[in-house]
């Protein structure tokens, strides 16, 4: 637990609350807009009258989803907190055509077998996070399980020509040109594909299939996607004559107005192996002071009260940055689970503080991750060497005057330990950690790994 957290001097469990009414949390600034627009008030009694359902849906285009999803899967998992049944709906159908909003240009054609392993990649990666939540930081019993979808299920067994005959004709083009990501792209040099324009008729019959098998009335999306909302919406209003109600959330940015997680095209992937524990954590420990409490609100299960607290106590010692701890620890909680926390802390410990104990926990694959673009040598702990060899060994020095200069001078470290003797003799027990790894370093950024293949003594 950070030690911030231990000095707020209150419970843990305080920080997190059994949702009433979801249209009143984060001071009634959970969701953006609610289609039809008047009906918030009564969308609000429905939620407080008995048990809804509420779906959101995620395109395959990648392996991963990306932080920016993030506010997407937590509205669900709030949704779930206050005991509706929730869908995530993976597009491995829409995934082939392509959603246009917010694109100036047509997404490049995925393969089939790319779209199948980004859609079951994304589906295992949303499985894990509500399992996270329901482990890590809900404990307070069984939530209601997310149920998650693919929509090829459906639409690989349609005729098409039923399709079109039977749910087509209740889609009027004049309404369907009218939407701002059809509009800006008829505009534009390039114009838009026959595919992309009926990406909405595609999402507005999933909703109306969601609704007829497990009687979906509530859709979540971001605010780019009102319009593909209200397509749904005027589907099932034709098709069923039922009041169902759509909502868009709140738009994360960046300072510069890049979309969240996404600056300069380098996204922060939730899965691992895209992006690691260590790497998603200090992307939120990152973030400004001027951003820190509105993300502290939609991306954590605080309550106001707890965020209160926190950013009070952060104004008084902001170069402390604890308020941005706080930040990172529960989002990696809920994406990796203690786990990939735990790899994130020492990760940080080991590299910002020099923490030789928490280096020496982490596993040899991890620390490769955490030096990107250090040199790995495979050396044998049976022989003999000093110190300036073992430089040399591991190619840190490409002349041994310049290696015996630099080391008498400080400038070599051995598992952040500054060395100045040249002949000082390696002793394995010494300087061989536990995990079978030695770090040394050039200079303030120059990283050489050790992996010591054979007779290697454990350290201390």
């Amino acid at each position: 637990m950070s030690p911030y957290l231990c000095r707020l001097n209150f419970p843990l469990r305080r920080f997190f609350c059994t949702e009433k009414n979801l249209f009143e949390l984060r001071r009634g600034k959970l969701f953006e807009d609610t289609f039809p627009h008047e009906s918030r008030n009564e969308a609000a009694k429905l939620l407080k009258s008995k048990q809804q359902c509420v779906y959101a849906g995620f395109d395959p285009t990648a392996e991963s989803l990306h932080v920016g999803n993030l506010l997407i899967l937590i509205n669900l998992l709030h949704w779930q907190r206050a005991g509706h049944k929730t869908i995530a709906l993976v597009g491995g159908a829409t995934g082939l055509i392509g959603d246009p909003s917010g694109r100036s240009t047509e997404r490049p054609e995925l393969a089939n077998q790319r779209v199948e392993a980004n859609t079951n990649s994304i589906k295992k990666s949303i499985e894990t996070i509500f399992k996270n939540h329901q482990d890590f930081i809900w404990k307070k019993g069984e939530l209601p399980p997310v149920r998650v979808v693919n929509n090829l299920e459906w639409y690989k067994k349609m005729d098409l020509v039923h399709f079109i005959s039977h749910h087509c004709r209740h889609f009027r083009l004049s309404r369907m040109l009218a939407r701002h990501s059809v509009q800006s792209r008829l505009n534009s040099e390039q114009g838009m594909s026959f595919t992309e324009f009926t990406y909405q008729v595609f999402q507005g019959y999933d909703w109306l299939h969601l609704y007829k098998t497990y009687g979906c009335s509530f859709q979540v999306g971001g605010n780019d996607q009102m319009g593909n909302i209200v397509s749904g919406y005027d589907l099932i209003s034709k098709a069923e004559n039922v009041p169902v109600y759509g909502m868009t959330l709140p738009l994360i940015t960046s300072e510069s107005g890049d979309k969240f997680g996404k600056s300069a095209g380098n996204a922060v992937w939730l899965n691992a192996d895209k992006t690691p524990p260590f790497e998603l954590y200090q992307f939120f420990v990152r973030n400004p002071d001027s951003a820190v409490e509105n993300l502290l609100r939609l991306l954590t299960f605080l309550s106001d009260e707890v965020i209160d607290e926190i950013m009070t106590k952060h104004l008084q010692e902001p170069h402390l940055r604890a308020a941005q701890q706080i930040l990172a620890k529960q989002v990696t909680l809920l994406v990796h689970g203690e786990a990939g926390l735990k790899l994130a802390q020492l990760a940080t410990e080991a590299l910002y503080k020099g923490d030789l104990n928490s280096l020496e926990q982490l596993p040899k694959e991890e620390i490769i991750r955490l030096f990107p673009g250090a040199s790995i040598s495979a050396l044998d702990s049976s022989k003999s060497r000093t110190i300036l060899e073992l430089a040399l060994e591991a190619n840190a020095y490409n002349y041994e005057k310049d290696a015996r200069t630099k080391i008498s001078a400080g400038g070599f470290y051995v598992n952040m330990q500054r060395m100045n003797n040249p002949d000082q003799v390696f002793h394995p027990h010494e300087f061989i950690l536990k995990n079978k790894i030695t770090l040394l370093r050039t200079g303030k950024k120059n990283y050489f790994i050790i992996n010591w293949s054979s007779g290697v003594t454990d350290g201390k």
